[in-house]
């Protein structure tokens, strides 16, 4: 990995030996501008349509996709989580929405999934992925759990992860919880920036050997390499119709605004905990399912950490991961195929790629096809999503989550 710093070092215009190591001190007239397009993104889009989601949901009737229990800790009192109880331990006659009772309980304890939404640090709810939990939930029995934490650039770096630290600390010795929670089967699953933080909060001691296994979907991982490199690698699909046959990313136009918003001016951006790519592989869960979206400027850099984790040939800054042609509609290459999927197992050691095919960033979202606006792509993202679930689930069941530490 040293060589890949060395060489993205090289490719910044800077010139100085730490380009693209440390964060630059952003000029006065950048941070005006990245300042006022914060203030109207979130006064004239965010603020709004979160109004807008909340009083939907006031005036419409319980969803089955809400969460059983939502609950907030004194130690961090602005932040709630939302908890999904498997159909085997819901009380159906009593359990509503943001019910803040304690749970049924049984004499079974559950493996238990930790979420973490994504959003670019800045942006973004936990009950954005309501629908994803409540599926995994249900299909695979687990107790899944969805952490909040505060935004950028409220909260730049490290804030959002020892908030995390914080609410599993609290959630692993909630009395109301313990009951249910098998402490030997806990994992830990982001998008995006969340898949970031989950690869990040897991290399806290306070948490290691406490979390079993990893599942970053479409991670940031690498804050050194520049966005146009990352672009660069990215794969495209002209062949594909509809907004994923475009020739841009659509990411390129806010990753500066959530580096501006989440990074430091002097910061190193090859710390481990903000670029994890970078991490010791001791310091992470022993179990690893890194999950790409093919059509993602992010999908690189997570096959590159998944190689290195596996031990395998890391790829260059240039390679380009999965084919040219389209795969097809709700296809997933599960085998046969290392560009798309594998397992490496040693030892007491698991890491497992999956690159999902024909799709771009957020594809298993709620809230991308507001962004789509194409039913093509909508209809393929939402069998993939399905399948992807079924996969982690059955990953996570194989065998014992955690090892002690």
């Amino acid at each position: 990995m040293a060589d890949a710093i060395s060489a993205t070092a090289a490719m910044d215009t800077a010139g100085s030996e730490t380009a693209g190591l440390v964060t630059p001190s952003w000029p006065l007239s950048k941070r005006i501008k990245y300042s006022i397009v914060a203030f109207l993104y979130n006064t004239l889009l965010l603020k709004p349509m979160l109004l807008s989601m909340s009083l939907k949901k006031y005036f419409s009737s319980p969803s089955e996709k809400d969460p059983d229990l939502v609950k907030r800790y004194p130690i961090r009192k602005s932040l709630t989580i939302r908890i999904f109880f498997p159909p085997s331990h819901r009380d159906n006659n009593n359990n509503t929405t943001n019910n803040t009772s304690s749970p049924t309980t049984t004499n079974a304890k559950l493996p238990t999934l930790l979420t973490i939404h994504g959003g670019g640090f800045t942006v973004g709810q936990p009950h954005d992925n309501d629908g994803w939990n409540r599926t995994f939930s249900q299909r695979h029995g687990f107790l899944v759990i969805a952490l909040d934490y505060t935004k950028a650039p409220t909260g730049p770096f490290p804030t959002a992860i020892h908030d995390i630290e914080a609410l599993i600390s609290c959630i692993l010795s909630d009395p109301s919880l313990l009951p249910l929670i098998d402490a030997d089967r806990v994992a830990l699953a982001g998008w995006s920036a969340g898949g970031n933080l989950a690869l990040a909060v897991s290399q806290l001691p306070s948490l290691r050997g406490r979390v079993g296994a990893a599942v970053p979907l479409y991670p940031v991982l690498d804050m050194v390499t520049p966005r146009d490199v990352k672009a660069r690698a990215r794969r495209y699909k002209p062949g594909l119709s509809g907004f994923r046959g475009r020739d841009r990313d659509y990411l390129l136009v806010m990753m500066s605004l959530f580096n501006w918003a989440y990074l430091k001016p002097g910061q190193r951006c090859d710390d481990p905990l903000l670029s994890p790519i970078y991490a010791p592989r001791d310091c992470l869960p022993k179990s690893v399912f890194v999950v790409a979206c093919e059509m993602d400027l992010l999908a690189p850099e997570a096959w590159r950490m998944a190689c290195r984790l596996a031990g395998k040939r890391v790829p260059g800054l240039d390679e380009v991961v999965g084919c040219e042609e389209p795969v097809g509609k709700g296809v997933l290459i599960t085998e046969g195929d290392e560009r798309f999927a594998w397992e490496q197992t040693s030892g007491d050691s698991r890491v497992r790629w999956l690159l999902v095919p024909d799709t771009i960033h957020g594809f298993d979202q709620d809230l991308i096809a507001s962004v789509v606006r194409d039913p093509v792509t909508m209809e393929d993202a939402r069998i993939k999503t399905a399948k992807t679930i079924d996969l982690i689930g059955e990953w996570l069941l194989e065998g014992p989550l955690r090892v002690s530490a």
